[in-house]
């Protein structure tokens, strides 16, 4: 369990945000579901999106569901850490507050999110801890892609050309951890909320 952060008058210590990126079918996902699961201490930013809930999906626990005008609100406000476009129709986001108040209340905080995103989040908050979820080959990479079975084979050939422009963005990262078993990547990624290391940029770490 991660501890509760105090100063030594009693009140919370601000936490650090950690950001988790990766290429595509890395299992990012499956990781921060792993992570919620087994720490429920450590909350797990909810994006907001203007799409429309598939079966089965609760607002503020999937996502927020809000409509193109909210969304455009929370832009223009500045309320927004990151968003983009996903297959040029709907937005998806991270609201800035919730993150904020969650960090500043002294509560263990993790961004599950995509590349494009994490670069948005280093430019709103640069003290962020950023960690690349990297796959223990690429042929594992290509097989657990193939493997979900969701994409036809155009698609797949599109996702593994994005996800070899995304593993030459490791370097950007502050540590790598490698998802070679979701239980140890778990671990890993727990022990660096807890105890974010102090990183010089430009020089990413493995984690032992």
């Amino acid at each position: 369990m991660v501890a509760d952060a105090v100063t030594p008058a009693g009140g919370p210590v601000p936490r650090r945000l950690v950001v988790l990126a990766g290429p595509t079918a890395v299992g990012k996902g499956t990781v921060a579901a792993a992570v919620r699961a087994a720490h429920p201490e450590i909350w797990i930013s909810v994006s907001a999106t203007t799409r429309a809930p598939r079966p089965g999906e609760v607002d503020g626990v999937h996502y927020h569901f809000v409509t193109p005008e909210e969304f455009d609100r929370l832009v223009d406000e500045g309320q927004m850490l990151e968003w983009a476009v996903v297959h040029g129709t709907n937005r998806y986001g991270t609201p800035r507050q919730p993150v904020v108040d969650h960090l500043n209340a002294g509560v263990p905080a993790l961004l599950e999110i995509d590349l494009q995103g994490a670069r948005q989040v280093r430019e709103a908050m640069p003290d962020a801890l950023f960690v690349f979820l990297k796959p223990p080959s690429w042929d594992e990479l290509v097989s657990r892609l193939v493997g979900r079975g969701t994409e036809d084979e155009a698609e797949r050939t599109r996702r593994l050309a994005t996800a070899e422009v995304e593993l030459a963005a490791e370097d950007e990262f502050d540590v790598t951890v490698v998802n070679a078993e979701v239980r140890q990547a778990c671990a890993e990624l727990v022990a660096l909320i807890e105890n974010p290391p102090d990183i010089v940029r430009g020089t990413p770490t493995t984690p032992l």
